[in-house]
């Protein structure tokens, strides 16, 4: 993983600087214009509690979408590691809140190390020789190059926020409950010189996203034991085990669990994207067209690599941090449990019935969220490397095992008095 200077840091020419954070707490390098802390136009100097603090108040406010009723939180909860806070597939938006999503609302912790997207990703380890392939950005399909790209999306997205472009952000801004705070933090004329106020809510959003204690606090059981403060009971550590074993779970093949060589506590990412041939949600409103096809870093929402085939099908892998909170899982929100999921991943090859539908001959369409043609898209690594009728990779107990690990990954850990013992 590159090493990556903190955002608090690259801020200090916005304030006073702040204590470094540990060395677990990473933060992403900082956009390029926010090193131009005079940008033209902008005559008050603002600190990074103050941007914080506005980028927060922008975050709650459902004033800034259509409907008057959705704000970023709606489907970003605190409560659920700022990920959706109920078990729709999707979340509902648009002027009446009727109009359903594409995709599953991802959470927003952890994404602080995530690298601008490269088609060819090279680790700074020395070997440029290993091309990790499609790697980095953000949302599902990584079309996002940074936070506040990020957060424009959804802001005039006629499925979520709604607005008709920027100048209908601001124009909510300025006339709404916030306009006061927003020139308080950026100088009294802040709506006057065009673009100016559009970019610095955009930059308002990420850098309260990259406040540590709100989106990358390490608090979970994992990081206690990483840090010598807990220890993993039995289940929980064969729970790892499995979840490391390349011949079993081989879970750490992309969501990585080690510390780092600079001492990062781990992402449970690789920032890769990936075609594991999830099945298609029949529940989802846009795939009522059976022509419609999600099929992520080539479109259709990503518009830029259409004609790379290849990578037809592939989505972020998350961050498995804070995982046992989501009642929805992947791209689509097709699964519902954890359980689900390490099934659907250990079965997907052994058992294919179980998870795709049959066409009108019988046989069983597997991978059928994608036009045919795409399965070599598919990836075959372990556990999705067995034929048919073999044993699973892993097995109940097993898989309940790696469950009980996920659960340690969740933040808010408290370790347990002396009375309580020491495994928590």
């Amino acid at each position: 993983m590159k090493t990556i200077p903190t955002l608090l840091l690259a801020l200090c020419m916005l304030s006073a600087c702040k204590p470094a954070p540990p060395p677990e707490a990473q933060a992403a390098p900082a956009p390029a214009y926010l090193a131009a802390a005079y940008a033209p136009g902008l005559k008050r100097q603002p600190s990074v509690a103050a941007m914080t603090a506005m980028g927060r108040a922008m975050f709650f406010e459902p004033g800034l979408s259509v409907s008057g009723k959705l704000a970023c939180a709606s489907c970003h909860s605190p409560e659920h590691a700022y990920g959706p806070p109920n078990g729709l597939a999707v979340q509902l938006g648009g002027p009446e809140l009727k109009d359903a999503g594409t995709r599953a609302a991802p959470s927003l912790r952890y994404l602080q190390t995530a690298p601008a997207f490269s088609e060819h990703y090279h680790d700074d380890d020395g070997d440029d020789s290993v091309d990790a392939g499609p790697t980095g950005g953000r949302n599902w399909d990584g079309r996002a190059q940074s936070g506040h790209e990020q957060a424009l999306a959804p802001l005039l997205s006629p499925r979520e926020m709604g607005n008709r472009d920027g100048a209908a952000v601001v124009a909510k801004l300025r006339a709404g409950p916030l306009a006061a705070q927003f020139r308080q933090t950026y100088g009294a004329d802040i709506f006057e010189p065009r673009g100016q106020a559009l970019r610095w809510a955009l930059m308002s959003l990420e850098v309260f996203q990259e406040s540590p204690a709100d989106f990358y606090p390490y608090t979970s059981k994992y990081d206690a034991v990483l840090r010598k403060q807990a220890v993993l009971s039995p289940q929980e550590a064969r729970g790892l085990a499995l979840f490391n074993d390349e011949r079993k779970g081989n879970c750490a093949s992309c969501h990585i669990s080690q510390v780092s060589a600079g001492g990062a506590f781990p992402q449970f990412t690789d920032y890769g994207l990936i075609n594991i041939g999830v099945p298609r949600n029949g529940k989802l409103p846009v795939n009522a067209d059976p022509a419609f096809f999600d099929l992520g870093l080539c479109g259709p929402d990503r518009t830029d690599l259409t004609q790379h085939k290849e990578y037809c099908g592939s989505f972020k892998t998350p961050s498995l941090r804070n995982v046992a909170l989501r009642k929805v899982f992947f791209h689509n929100g097709s699964f519902t449990s954890l359980e689900q999921v390490l099934r659907f991943y250990v079965q997907r090859d052994t058992a294919p019935q179980k998870w795709y539908p049959r066409d009108k001959h019988g046989k069983v369409r597997k991978y059928n969220d994608m036009p045919p043609g795409m399965d070599a898209n598919v990836n075959v690594e372990a556990p999705f490397d067995r034929q048919p009728g073999q044993a699973p990779a892993l097995n109940a107990a097993e898989i309940a095992d790696v469950i009980a690990f996920l659960h340690t990954l969740t933040d808010g850990y408290r370790a347990p008095g002396p009375a309580q013992g020491k495994h928590g």
